[in-house]
């Protein structure tokens, strides 16, 4: 497995009216594409993972409980493709890319690109490919977002999709918690200057609040529990909170950070299509929505709402100390209740439908 790139040559008009002057897409394939049917032409063993937030396309990085040799999704057996997103900064097209305009990076020009852009170079990607048909599309979060949106888009395209800790749209909560770490970063003095390093300072900070709502008040109280009830100073829970913002400085920028928290704002499957309710009624794919009990920033309440609404979809929960955080943790429940959910599809007396009531 190798680091790939896909480069799209052409002018890519964009949701917001804007253009990109074509694009780079990293990406990684695991495993072997299954030769095409007489019948349909279509790849039987496709598995699309799309990534969160600041994930990349290496899903062994960031998934390894769920990807790999003897995984659930497992090369022997599953064709595994992960792109990394449009705007971010792990290869593909970013704000620190060079716009050809000016020969020089976007930086804070990068234009405003959304969830219907990023799928939409995904797609393009896949065409790339030679892929007609995707067995299973999977993602969490922004991930599962995209995922959403693709199948949507597509509505013949993906066989069954599973969306883990996502919503239909963002939340006001969400906006709130994103904006918030964005005056974060507006408050440091480097964001106003053109430069690859502007804004880390206030990236840390940016990064120490959105830790909050990713966990909970549990997952503190339990991993960052006091040394000892003498303490004046010196909380594990200040540690961590630094820690976290110094983990994300070393391997990302705050203007790619700036980009996709506005992606995530941005995010409402109904846009131009009249109601949400009327979007995801045009899924065509066999769908698994998952929650986690305790989420803070995508409460299960918004994946309800998504198996109410996409046809015959079938909702589950998994329980996590780690809040939203959960799906990038609790490997075994997440395989488990994907396992059963497949096999039902052979077995109509297995339901897992969400009461509509």
């Amino acid at each position: 497995m190798s680091l790939q790139y896909f480069d799209y040559k052409y002018s890519f008009p964009l949701e917001s009216g804007e253009s990109l002057p074509g694009f780079r897409l990293a990406y990684t394939t695991r495993g072997t594409l299954n030769p095409s049917t007489l019948e349909t032409g279509e790849r039987s063993n496709v598995v699309w993972v799309c990534h969160a937030l600041t994930g990349n396309a290496d899903v062994g990085d960031w998934w390894g409980g769920m990807v790999g040799a003897g995984k659930y999704f497992d090369p022997e057996r599953d064709f595994i493709v992960c792109a990394n997103v449009l705007g971010s900064c792990y290869g593909s097209t970013g704000p620190l890319s060079l716009n050809p305009a000016t020969g020089k990076p976007f930086h804070h020009d990068f234009p405003a690109i959304t969830i219907r852009d990023m799928v939409g170079a995904l797609d393009l990607l896949r065409q790339e490919l030679g892929i007609e048909k995707i067995h299973t599309c999977i993602g969490g979060s922004v991930g599962g977002e995209q995922a959403v949106e693709w199948a949507i888009l597509q509505p013949d395209l993906i066989d069954n999709l599973v969306l883990i800790a996502a919503s239909a749209m963002a939340s006001p909560w969400c906006i709130a918690f994103n904006e918030a770490q964005r005056m974060a970063i507006e408050a440091d003095p480097s964001w106003a200057e053109r430069r690859d390093d502007a804004g880390l300072a206030g990236m840390k900070a940016a990064r120490a609040m959105a830790m909050i709502s990713y966990r909970n008040y549990d997952t503190y109280g339990f991993t960052q529990a006091l040394d000892n009830n003498e303490q004046l100073d010196g909380y594990k829970a200040a540690g961590y909170q630094r820690y976290q913002g110094e983990k994300l400085v070393d391997r990302f920028n705050a203007f790619t950070y700036w980009i996709l928290s506005k992606v995530m704002d941005s995010h409402n499957v109904g846009r131009n299509r009249g109601s949400i309710p009327n979007a995801l009624g045009q899924i065509k794919a066999r769908t698994l929505v998952v929650g986690i009990r305790s989420d803070l920033l995508f409460p299960p309440s918004e994946q309800q709402f998504l198996a109410r609404h996409i046809p015959d979809a079938a909702y589950e929960e998994i329980d996590s100390l780690y809040g939203h955080d959960g799906f990038l943790i609790e490997f075994r429940p997440l395989a488990g209740i994907i396992r059963k959910w497949m096999a039902s599809a052979s077995s109509p007396n297995v339901s897992h439908r969400l009461s509509l009531k």
